[in-house]
This record gives C-alpha cells, sequence and structure tokens, in this order.
C-alpha cells in the first residue's frame, strides 16, 4: 500500500511538473496593462532571455562570481570573458569541443554545443559588459618591452593588447594576472592527453620564454586598462 502511495504520489508530481512546462511555453494574450508592465520588467531587469538565458547558465557558475577561482590545471581565477570578442569566444569553445584545448570540464561544456548555440553564448558576452574603448597604448618598462618584442604580442593582440588585429585573437589587456599565466604555460605543454593547447604560432612565440619571463608578462598585461569584466549573475534570476 505504500509503495503505491508513493508510485501515486510521484505521478502526480511529475505530471504537474509537466503542466507548468507546458503552461511557461504557451503563448498567452496580455491585456494592455500587463504588457506594459512587462515592457518595464525587461527593461529594469536586463539579461539574456531564452533560450540564451538556458544556454549561459552553465557559464554563470564560474565566469559570473568576481574572483572565482579554478583548480585545474593550478589554483587561478577564471578569466573575464564579458567584454570579449565574440570571435575568439567562438573560437576557444570550438577548440575545448575538439580538444585543441585540453581542459575536461570546459570540453564537457563545449561538446554539446551546436553552431548556433555558441554563436549565441559568444554574441550575449561579447556584449554583456558595457565598458568604453580603452586608450591608446601605454609605455612599458624597458625589460617588459623586450620581452613584449621578443613575442611579437602586439602584431596580434594590438598595440593597447584591447584592439587585436582580428576578432579570433583575444583582448589580454587587463585580465587576470594568474590565468594568463596559466594560459601561456599551457602553450609548452606537449603529449598530455588532459592539459595543454594546441596552437602552433603561440606555441612558436611562448616556447622561448622562461617561466619567470612569462609570470612578468602576464603581471604586467593584468595591470594594463582593460574592456574585459565579469559581470556578476544569479543562475536564479
Amino acid at each position: 500500500m505504500r509503495k503505491q502511495l508513493q508510485m501515486s504520489l510521484a505521478l502526480v508530481l511529475a505530471g504537474s511538473a509537466f503542466v507548468a512546462a507546458a503552461q511557461s511555453n504557451a503563448p498567452s494574450q496580455p491585456t494592455p496593462g500587463q504588457a506594459s508592465a512587462a515592457t518595464n520588467a525587461a527593461v529594469a531587469t536586463p539579461g539574456p532571455q531564452p533560450p540564451v538565458q538556458a544556454k549561459v547558465a552553465m557559464c554563470i557558475g564560474c565566469h559570473g562570481i568576481p574572483g572565482y577561482q579554478a583548480t585545474f590545471p593550478e589554483v587561478h581565477k577564471v578569466p573575464m570573458i564579458a567584454g570579449q570578442n565574440a570571435k575568439y569566444i567562438a573560437a576557444a569553445l570550438t577548440a575545448y569541443a575538439k580538444g585543441d584545448r585540453k581542459h575536461p570540464t570546459m570540453r564537457g561544456i563545449a561538446l554539446p554545443l551546436g553552431e548556433q548555440d555558441i554563436a549565441q553564448i559568444s554574441e550575449y558576452y561579447a556584449t554583456l559588459a558595457k565598458v568604453e574603448p580603452v586608450a591608446a597604448a601605454v609605455e612599458p618598462p624597458a625589460d617588459v618591452r623586450k620581452l613584449l618584442d621578443k613575442g611579437a604580442c602586439a602584431s596580434c593582440h594590438g598595440a593597447n593588447f584591447s584592439k587585436p588585429i582580428d576578432g579570433a585573437y583575444p583582448k589580454i589587456a587587463g585580465q587576470h594576472a594568474d590565468y594568463l599565466y596559466v594560459a601561456l604555460k599551457s602553450y609548452q605543454i606537449e603529449g598530455k592527453s588532459y592539459v595543454g593547447r594546441s596552437n602552433a604560432v603561440m606555441a612558436g612565440q611562448v616556447k622561448q620564454f622562461t617561466h619567470a619571463e612569462l609570470k612578468t608578462l602576464s603581471q604586467y598585461l593584468a595591470s594594463l586598462p582593460s574592456e574585459l569584466r565579469t559581470v556578476p549573475q544569479s543562475r536564479f534570476r
């Protein structure tokens, strides 16, 4: 008898959930007053609307929390992606899905995404941060200038490192130093199935630096004015 009651309760709950989902998806015809209220609410609480909202929910848990730290392959802040180039975000997600960027968590997130999903997520984050373009380049210290010239960093990422020559390259000015350091080191890694990044251009540039030099570069780039932000978000809006 108890088992039958449990089954009945489960069926009732499942039916209720189905009805609620159907009602939430069904079109409605609001009254003029309701339409006005809905318009005002949309203006007051900007944010992604379905289906984009559902797609970015998996991103918010890390990239929507200021100062959030990852632990793989070592402890570092997750990158700021609000304000990043949409083309670059799309390229990065595609690389995680293909395995060109080795990262178990990001691969698991990127693999189920289709081209349209990636395009919508990328465009959403590219326009999320409303930041004025940063000024022209800042003259670095002499020792840093030598490292930047050695790696020809500005030739792709732009003189101020916020205006790459192509949208497929990232803005790196103001990005978290510890993330940049981990990312740069990953291009030096070869032959490991779970960590590393495959990019012939970046690998060729980064392999000529020591870890100490990469850390110096990362700290300098992080100190620059930035168009990147972490925009606090909640999954339960």
